[in-house]
C-alpha cells in the first residue's frame, strides 16, 4: 500500500529555515501529484504547497516567496524548503499524495487520499 514518511521537522527560531522531506513507497510516484498541508493546534488542516508529476507548483498566499516545493522522481521523494519561518508557521506538516498523471495541482485537503503521519514544526519568536 501507499506509504508516505515525513522527516525534517523540529524547533527553529523565527527567521530560520527547515527542509522537510517525504519519502514515498508503494506507488508509481511519477503519476502522483504531491502536496504539503499543515494543521495548527485548534485549527483545520490547510493547504501549503503542491506539485504535479513534473514541475508545476502552487502555494498558499501565506507562504509564497518563503517556501519552495520540489520533487525527485528518481528518489520517490518530495521536499519542502521553508525559509524566513514565522511563529504562525508552527503546525504539524503532512505530506499527501493524489493519483493524477495530468498537470492538475490539488490545493484542497479533500483532494488527497494518501497521507503521511506528519512532522512537527515549531517556530519560536
Amino acid at each position: 500500500q501507499v506509504q508516505l514518511v515525513e522527516s525534517g521537522g523540529g524547533l527553529v527560531q523565527a527567521g530560520g529555515s527547515l527542509r522537510l522531506s517525504c519519502a514515498a513507497s508503494g506507488l508509481s510516484f511519477s503519476n502522483y501529484a504531491m502536496g504539503w498541508l499543515r494543521q495548527a493546534p485548534g485549527k483545520g488542516r490547510e493547504f501549503v504547497a503542491a506539485i504535479d508529476w513534473s514541475v508545476n507548483t502552487k502555494y498558499a498566499d501565506s507562504v509564497k516567496g518563503r517556501f519552495t516545493i520540489s520533487r525527485d522522481n528518481a528518489k520517490n521523494t518530495v521536499y519542502l524548503q521553508m525559509n524566513s519561518l514565522k511563529p504562525e508557521d508552527t503546525a504539524v506538516y503532512y505530506c499527501a499524495a493524489r493519483y493524477d498523471p495530468t498537470m492538475v495541482v490539488p490545493t484542497t485537503p479533500n483532494a488527497y487520499n494518501n497521507w503521511g503521519q506528519g512532522t512537527q514544526v515549531t517556530v519560536s519568536s
